[in-house]
């Protein structure tokens, strides 16, 4: 049982982490807006680099760039509670049963890694050169954000067995 709540508390944690995402990003709207508009203009990257041609300018598909950050971690905390609840009924039933009900967690939890590597990874650090910028730079946070979720669908996707602790 031991093991199994610590995986319910673990999906409960990175709930609750993008709740904040989520709150934050709506309530302090421009300030995030700001960061990526930054990182699409590419205007802090080192002078003279070759990628600049990559530049959005637009502040039109910088909105939708963030909006779409904003609704991808909605559906992941969406995601996340449902999955948790889900594990939560099935807390107390034979392993099969448990180890079904983590579909959705799981789900969630490579919805959140797929946006960590590729909207922030990939497409911000390494098509929009953020990793150039030493003020529009997020890849130690990107990153971080990547393994603590890593961290949590591994634990999470270990089978469980009766009669664990």
């Amino acid at each position: 049982m031991t093991i199994r709540v610590a995986k319910l508390v673990l999906v409960l944690g990175v709930f609750f982490y993008y709740l904040l995402v989520v709150f934050n990003n709506l309530t302090d709207f421009d300030s995030n807006a700001q960061f990526v508009r930054h990182v699409l203009l590419m205007d802090t990257t080192i002078p003279g680099n070759h990628g600049m041609w990559r530049s959005i300018a637009s502040p039109a598909l910088a909105f939708v760039f963030y909006v779409t950050i904003i609704l991808g971690g909605m559906i992941t905390a969406v995601l996340l509670l449902w999955g948790a609840l889900r594990l939560l009924r099935a807390l107390r039933l034979p392993a099969v049963a448990f180890n079904a009900s983590k579909s959705i967690s799981l789900i969630a939890l490579t919805a959140s890694l797929l946006m960590w590597l590729t909207a922030f990874l990939t497409v911000g650090g390494e098509w929009f050169l953020m990793w150039q910028s030493p003020t529009w730079n997020g890849q130690e946070a990107a990153f971080r954000g990547f393994a603590v979720v890593g961290i949590v669908f591994l634990i999470v996707m270990q089978p469980d067995a009766d009669g664990q602790p």
